[in-house]
């Protein structure tokens, strides 16, 4: 059995300049990895093209073994994709967009709606079920978009900035369901700007600058790799952009 929900190996993007450069990582099964960086980094780009979004210049992804490329329908049912900006029917109900949602992915319509009624209680919205989506706030909306990634019960999860403009309560709420999912032994791969977050969800983390890997691991094994000064993740995070930056300017220096 692959033990890697996820791995990307040589991953390179270019638009007028590199925006992920020959960048390699692994998420395993069962696991709950955030990927941290400045902005402009190459996060939302690297999940971009793990999602099937975005087309890579060079490079391999693979979800449970199967390679993107060769297999993109069957890795795009394995997966969600939740981006930072919701994407969804506003002149659907949520109970509808998930019904809908659940269509295309063929879900037997009984085990549709019980998914459904399971993720709109999970996340606060049966009180909202029938209610048209276009007079929800952001936040209600990043929860039906969320809600929508998870009826067809994907096997890995991609999250860009999940809790952008969500009050505490909601992303308690978010929170909650990524750590249940996670428990069932599904894995979770997301981008956050919120270090807090990072440090009390993820098992494993990824630092990234201008689209390359500056470490990886346990919040121990990042601290064990910048030295006892750093204890926090974000003294950690700040260190290694830091000393990139300088490593970049005494290289264009040279």
């Amino acid at each position: 059995m692959n033990n890697h929900a996820l791995k990307v190996s040589n991953l390179s993007k270019t638009f007028d300049r590199p925006a992920v450069n020959n960048l390699s990582f692994s998420v395993k099964a069962g696991e709950f990895y955030a990927l941290l960086g400045p902005n402009g980094a190459g996060k939302t780009t690297s999940l971009r093209m793990v999602a099937g979004l975005l087309q890579a210049d060079k490079g391999e992804i693979s979800v449970f073994g199967e390679n993107t490329l060769t297999n993109p329908i069957g890795v795009k049912q394995m997966m969600a994709w939740v981006p930072d900006e919701p994407m969804i029917y506003d002149r659907l109900s949520p109970l509808e967009y998930l019904e809908f949602v659940a269509g295309l992915w063929e879900i037997d319509s009984k085990q549709a709606r019980k998914n459904s009624d399971e993720l709109l209680d999970w996340l606060a919205l049966t009180p909202h079920a029938h209610e048209r989506c276009e007079g929800f706030s952001k936040g209600m909306r990043q929860k039906v978009a969320l809600a929508g990634a998870l009826v067809h019960d994907p096997r890995l999860i991609i999250l860009d900035e999940p809790l952008t403009g969500l009050d505490a309560g909601s992303a308690r709420l978010v929170k909650d369901v990524l750590l249940a999912r996670v428990e069932k032994g599904c894995s979770v791969i997301m981008t956050t700007h919120i270090l807090e977050v990072a440090e009390r969800m993820a098992e494993r983390i990824g630092v990234i600058s201008k689209g390359r890997l500056l470490a990886a691991g346990t919040l121990e094994e990042l601290r064990n790799q910048t030295g006892e000064k750093a204890n926090s993740l974000e003294e950690i995070f700040l260190e290694l952009v830091e000393d990139d930056n300088e490593q970049q300017q005494d290289g264009l220096a040279a």
